[in-house]
C-alpha cells in the first residue's frame, strides 16, 4: 500500500450468524452496517512510508540524531519506492519543521501537559497533525493510518488516545487553529507559533536582518523560506566533475554559481558522479563563499598555500582543493576530530593527492605552529547554524540562546589563529552559516579592533565576482570594506555570512600580485 493511499477497509465474509459457547455471535450477517471506527475495521499495521517517518522522529527525539542522516538509511532499509520515499520525506521533515505549531495545537487537544506524554505518542501525534493540517491526505486516511501505526508500534491503549486527540485536531483547519493561538499575541510570539520557530530565534533573525542592512519587515518571508523544502544543490568539482549525468536525470543549471545544478530527482546517491565524489551535494551559498576566497586578489608573492582551518566534513575543502589545483596552489585542511578528518580525506580523494594534505589537530594552534605561512585562509567557524534551518529541520528545537555565548570564544580564537597564520598581503575569510549578529559582524569588528595589522576587504565585490549574476546585493559597508550576507528568502541559499580580511604588508601598501 502506498504511503498516501487510504488504509485497507475491513471486509465481511458471507455466512449465517452463529453463536459460541458464551452466546456471542461469531459470524455476523453480511447486511450488518459497520462504521469506520469499529474495531474490526481499523488498520492494524504500520504503513511503511509512515513507519519510516515515525522512526526518523523517534531517532531525532531519543538519540539526538540528524534527520538528513537517518532518513535515507530508513528509506533503503524499508525499500520504499520513489513515491513512498517522497511521502516519507515530506511527512518527516514537515512534522519536524512545524513542530512548534503542532505542539501548540496539540496542547489544546490533550488533557495533560505534553511533556507528560510518552515521547513516542507525541511523535505519532505530530505526524498525524501534519497529515491532517498540511498535507493532501484525506482526514479519514490520516486518522486511520496514524492510529494503525500507533497500534502496531506503540500499543492499543496509546492508539485510542491518539485517535481521540487527532479527531479534536481535525475539527479545525490550520488557519483557524493559528488564528485562535495567535489572537492577542505580540508580533514575535505570533510569528513563532504561526511559522514554527522558537521566539528567541524569531527575535534574533529580526535583529540580524536589521544588522545586515535589510528591513525587519522581511521576517515573515525569511521564516517561510526556512519552512520550505530546499532543492538539492550540486557542484561539479572544477577540472574533475561534470553535471551531464545530473542533467540527464532532470537537474536544472544553477542560476547563482558556475558548475552548479538544482536536483530534484530523488536519491542523489544514485548518480555515479556523486558516488565518485567528483560531483558533490553543496549549498550554493557554500560554493559562493569558497569561490569568493579563491578568486579574490592577493598581495603576496610566490606559490600559494591555502588553509581550511575548520575543514570537516569536507565540502568546502573539496571545492577549495579543486580550485587550488587549477591555480597551482596547495591546500592544508585542518580538522580537530579524527573521524571528521577521515571524512575530509574521503571528500578530497578525487583531487590530485599532491595538492592537498589533511591535519588532525586543534585549529587554534596553527597560528603559532605556522605563523604567516598561508596566502588564503578559510575559517568556516562552528556556529549555531541558524542560517541552515531549512536543511536541518530539527536544529531550531535543539538550539538555545546560551549556545551563541558559548560559541563566541571559540569563534574568536579560531579567527585569531587564522590571522596569525596568514601572510602579509594574504586573505582570511571568516564564514558562518548563521546571520546572528553575535556570530558575524560582532566577531569581525572585535577582531579588527584587536588586530590593527588587519583591514576589511570588499567581501561583497568578491562574492559578486564569484557569482553568475554579478550583483547579489548581499553587501553592507563595514569601515573601509564590506561584509556580505546571503539569505534564503532573497538568494535561495543558506544564510551564509562572509567577511574577507586582509593582512597589511609591512609598509601598509599593496605588494606582489593584484
Amino acid at each position: 500500500m502506498s504511503g498516501n493511499e487510504d488504509g485497507q477497509r475491513g471486509r465481511h465474509r458471507p455466512g449465517a450468524g452463529r453463536r459460541n459457547a458464551a452466546g456471542r455471535e461469531r459470524n455476523r450477517p453480511v447486511n450488518r452496517s459497520h462504521t469506520r471506527a469499529a474495531p474490526s475495521e481499523r488498520t492494524r499495521r504500520a504503513d511503511p512510508a509512515r513507519l519510516v517517518a515515525f522512526e526518523v522522529l523517534r531517532a531525532v527525539s531519543s538519540e539526538d540524531a540528524y534527520a538528513n542522516l537517518v532518513l535515507p538509511a530508513r528509506i533503503r532499509q524499508h525499500r520504499l519506492d520513489k513515491r513512498d520515499a517522497g511521502f516519507a520525506t515530506e511527512l518527516a521533515y514537515g512534522a519536524l519543521r512545524a513542530q512548534g505549531t503542532y505542539d501548540a495545537i496539540l496542547a489544546k487537544c490533550v488533557d495533560r501537559p505534553l511533556d507528560q506524554l510518552d515521547p513516542a505518542i507525541l511523535d505519532a501525534l505530530r505526524l498525524g497533525a501534519h497529515q491532517l493540517l498540511a498535507m493532501r491526505v484525506p482526514a479519514h486516511a490520516a486518522l486511520d493510518q496514524t492510529v494503525g501505526l500507533a497500534r502496531a508500534v506503540i500499543g492499543a491503549g496509546p492508539a485510542s488516545l491518539i485517535n481521540a486527540v487527532l479527531r479534536r485536531v481535525s475539527a479545525r483547519d490550520l488557519a483557524d487553529w493559528t488564528a485562535e493561538l495567535t489572537d492577542g499575541s505580540d508580533p514575535v510570539a505570533a510569528a513563532a507559533i504561526a511559522q514554527s520557530h522558537p521566539e528567541w530565534i524569531v527575535r534574533a533573525l529580526r535583529q540580524a536582518l536589521a544588522g545586515h542592512g535589510r528591513s525587519v519587515e522581511e521576517i515573515g518571508q525569511l521564516l517561510d523560506a526556512d519552512n520550505a523544502a530546499p532543492v538539492v544543490n550540486l557542484v561539479a568539482l572544477p577540472g574533475l566533475g561534470d553535471l551531464e549525468e545530473a542533467f540527464d536525470a532532470g537537474a536544472q543549471p544553477g542560476g547563482l554559481v558556475r558548475d552548479s545544478a538544482l536536483y530534484s530527482g530523488g536519491d542523489v546517491g544514485r548518480l555515479d558522479s556523486v558516488r565518485k565524489g567528483t560531483t558533490r551535494v553543496q549549498d550554493a551559498g557554500s560554493q559562493l563563499v569558497a569561490r569568493a576566497l579563491a578568486g579574490a586578489a592577493l598581495r603576496t608573492d610566490g606559490p600559494e598555500r591555502w588553509l581550511d582551518l575548520c575543514a570537516g566534513p569536507g565540502g568546502k575543502a573539496a571545492l577549495l582543493a579543486a580550485l587550488a589545483a587549477e591555480q597551482g596552489a596547495t591546500l592544508l585542511a585542518n580538522e580537530p576530530a579524527a573521524h571528521r578528518a577521515e571524512l575530509v580525506r574521503q571528500a578530497l580523494r578525487p583531487v590530485d593527492h599532491r595538492v592537498w594534505d589533511v591535519r588532525t589537530g586543534d585549529g587554534r594552534d596553527l597560528g603559532s605552529l605556522e605563523p604567516e605561512s598561508f596566502d588564503r585562509v578559510l575559517v568556516d567557524a562552528p556556529c549555531t547554524g541558524l542560517g541552515a534551518l531549512r536543511r536541518r529541520p530539527e536544529s531550531r528545537w535543539r538550539r538555545r540562546p546560551a549556545d551563541v555565548a558559548q560559541l563566541a570564544p571559540l569563534q574568536r580564537e579560531l579567527l585569531d589563529s587564522a590571522i596569525a597564520a596568514v601572510k602579509p598581503g594574504g586573505l582570511v575569510a571568516y564564514v558562518t552559516c548563521s546571520p546572528h549578529i553575535a556570530e558575524t559582524t560582532a566577531v569581525v569588528s572585535d577582531a579588527l579592533r584587536r588586530h590593527p595589522e588587519m583591514e576589511p576587504g570588499d567581501s561583497a565585490a568578491a562574492l559578486d565576482a564569484a557569482s553568475l549574476t554579478g550583483d547579489l546585493q548581499a553587501g553592507r559597508a563595514e569601515g573601509a570594506g564590506s561584509t556580505a550576507q546571503l539569505w534564503p528568502h532573497i538568494h535561495g541559499t543558506d544564510a551564509m555570512f562572509l567577511s574577507l580580511l586582509r593582512k597589511k604588508t609591512s609598509a601598509g601598501a599593496p605588494a606582489g600580485k593584484d
